[in-house]
């Protein structure tokens, strides 16, 4: 008897480790191509809302976004309401008073993924509750919630690359332990050179450049960074990104127009379409992921015909996963080659 119950215990906790190994997140099988979708920030700021969520998820749907490859809505910073009596991280009651859980569900029934935002540090950019020391209870709670994306900022932190690798890594180890797929972006803006140790500790997507602003170039040398300004700053990294690991050379302005939001500041006074253009067609060649950050309730003709081009968007979504090379680099034009599958260029 004495044996059968040794043998018994054995038999469950080999069961449990089973179960618990089940649970590990191959991070290596996400984000084989880079992740499509739309972002709140540069519209909304801190006006994020479950009403504002569930009109862009609509939208997406509606305007044919979704069916051309856009897959996520990203919640942006401003949605967290604090910690309740168990440090469990909750949402603002007033903007989100059903909870992430529902609308997450609401987002995953037409057919798309929830991403969600966060800090390596106690506060958030905009001063809000953030996850540091909180990161596996934080992991486990979106996991609980359905988010399928986390993007992790790094605004009241370290300056130092060390303890940046670190931090991130404790928070990817913790998604992986999380019992869901989560997607990971490392959001420290490209200071401490992520190309070279985020994927190691555990990212998909990591920012190269600080926030971009709805211009085509910096003038005024204040920090803003314009779509031309990213494009060179990105145009040497090809060998760091692939599947499973990509650039982010931040949201596509195209379709903002200079309106008053955060993309505005720092001289982003807009741009025209041709602009435009190239934004989405260069972000294509350097395999960045898209995250649009226009009103999709109310699009123009020029912004939809970027946006949806297809031909463009298969270069992005390119099962081969390579950058754009630059071939011809000065002060009048440049030239990129990109190989694709199937030996095509």
């Amino acid at each position: 008897m004495k044996r059968k119950l040794i043998l018994l215990i054995i038999a469950c906790l080999a069961i449990g480790m089973q179960a618990q190994t089940k649970h590990v997140t191959d991070r290596t099988k996400l984000a084989q191509t880079p992740p499509m979708g739309w972002m709140s920030w540069n519209l909304f700021s801190s006006d994020i809302s479950e009403d504002v969520v569930k009109e862009m998820a609509d939208a997406m749907v509606s305007g044919g976004f979704r069916d051309a490859g856009y897959q996520y809505i990203f919640i942006d910073d401003c949605w967290q309401g604090g910690r309740d009596n168990r440090n469990n991280i909750i949402p603002d009651p007033q903007k989100f008073p059903h909870g992430i859980k529902a609308l997450a569900d609401y987002v995953h029934s037409k057919g798309l993924k929830l991403g969600i935002y966060s800090d390596a540090a106690p506060l958030t950019c905009a001063g809000y509750t953030a996850s540091y020391g909180f990161e596996e209870q934080d992991a486990k709670t979106f996991a609980d919630w359905g988010i399928d994306y986390l993007k992790y900022d790094y605004c009241n932190a370290p300056t130092d690359r060390a303890t940046a690798e670190k931090r991130y890594k404790a928070m990817a180890d913790a998604l992986s332990k999380s019992g869901r797929d989560i997607t990971f972006g490392i959001c420290e803006w490209g200071g401490r050179q992520p190309y070279l140790w985020a994927h190691q500790v555990g990212g998909q997507v990591w920012r190269t450049t600080y926030d971009i602003r709805d211009m085509w170039k910096d003038t005024l040398h204040k920090g803003g960074v314009g779509i031309l300004d990213d494009i060179n700053q990105n145009a040497d990294l090809h060998s760091y990104a692939g599947p499973g690991h990509w650039n982010d050379m931040d949201m596509l302005v195209v379709g903002l127009y200079g309106n008053s939001g955060p993309s505005s500041e720092l001289g982003g006074v807009g741009c025209n379409d041709i602009e435009y253009e190239t934004q989405m067609s260069m972000w294509c060649m350097f395999s960045s992921p898209l995250a649009m950050s226009n009103d999709l309730r109310n699009v123009n003709a020029a912004t939809r015909r970027i946006l949806l081009n297809k031909d463009i968007i298969a270069i992005n979504q390119d099962p081969l996963g390579k950058v754009a090379v630059p071939k011809v680099r000065n002060d009048n034009y440049q030239v990129y080659l990109r190989p694709l599958s199937g030996d095509r260029y």
